[in-house]
């Protein structure tokens, strides 16, 4: 499934590294900002999630919450956000059913692995329709950051 500009996002109910369990209902009247990434405590999962956590201040000032989003399981997630003093929140979709939802799941991955997260974009707006949908065949790149926040801008 393609989701794009325009789409209701899916809903999803996922734990928080605090053992919480989390809907996107929670940010309703929020924009979101919805990153899902392979796998936590690799290379460019970990870039990709520093430059969040350095450039944080910059989203909340565009009215914006993060979410990172992985089929790790909450409990390795809880490690790598304190591991790498993560700002915003870490959800598990241990059973993989967001990141399907989300069209951002790959069936392969690299060393056998099979079911994995594709390295992914989305920003939600404050009803619930998406306003950016970037979903990553490449592994090793990262989203677009400057083109999320131009959307995030324009929500404003």
């Amino acid at each position: 499934m393609t989701l794009s500009k325009g789409d209701k996002a899916p809903d999803f109910n996922l734990f928080s590294t605090e053992k919480k369990e989390v809907g996107l209902a929670d940010y309703k009247g929020k924009n979101l900002v919805i990153l899902f990434f392979p796998l936590a405590f690799t290379g460019v999962c970990t870039a990709e999630l520093c430059s969040v956590r350095d450039n944080y201040s910059r989203y909340e000032s565009l009215d914006a919450e993060v979410v990172g989003i992985s089929v790790d399981s909450l409990f390795t997630l809880e490690q790598f956000k304190k591991a790498e003093q993560y700002n915003f929140t870490l959800l598990s979709d241990f059973n993989k059913e967001a990141s399907r939802s989300y069209g951002a799941f790959y069936d392969q991955f690299v060393l056998g692995m099979k079911g994995v997260s594709k390295r992914s974009a989305f920003v939600i707006d404050k009803n619930g329709i998406i306003r950016y949908a970037e979903v990553l065949e490449d592994a090793g790149k990262q989203p677009d950051f400057s083109a999320i926040e131009q959307v995030l801008e324009n929500l404003n």
